[in-house]
């Protein structure tokens, strides 16, 4: 329980410290929470050989202001969990990769027409088929700051 109230308090000040934005303004305490928790959930994977070791594959997919897609195939479901994203951001970052943020994503086949369950309240941002592979997206730039809001799409420092 400590772990998870110091890692809210680091997020809270990260986010006063940078100069968050309206949109960050505008997260819960039940949002900083979550995002704590995929925080402490994901703070192995800075390690992508620690990702590869637990089912990430790399998609050999990288996007300007989203960065290069680790995806865990077992993952892929119509369930939300903070703590499982199915896909890692990641970032070149000299010889190896730096995590940057998290995506959910739900086949489209599993949710038509409706946006699935996420974050509490309404400051996330589900994207359908914004990338044109049938999937509900979310993302979270829970390892990199993102002037524009934590669950907007692209990041301008990505």
């Amino acid at each position: 329980m400590k772990a998870l109230l110091f890692s809210i308090l680091v997020l809270t000040l990260t986010f006063t410290a940078s100069g968050a934005t309206t949109a960050d303004d505008q997260l819960s305490a039940q949002n900083l929470a979550d995002l704590a928790r995929a925080r402490a959930a994901t703070a192995r994977f800075h390690s992508v050989e620690q990702a590869e070791a637990e089912g990430y594959i790399n998609l050999n997919f990288c996007e300007e202001g989203e960065g290069c897609h680790w995806l865990k195939p077992s993952l892929l479901d119509n369930e939300f969990d903070p703590t499982q994203p199915e896909i890692l951001l990641y970032l070149p970052d000299g010889d190896g990769w730096r995590l940057v943020g998290v995506e959910y994503v739900v086949p489209l086949t599993l949710s038509p027409g409706v946006a699935p369950e996420g974050f509490s309240g309404n400051a996330d941002h589900w994207r359908e088929d914004s990338e044109g592979v049938g999937l509900w997206e979310l993302t979270a730039w829970i390892w990199l700051h993102n002037p524009n809001g934590m669950f907007e799409q692209h990041n301008p420092r990505a």
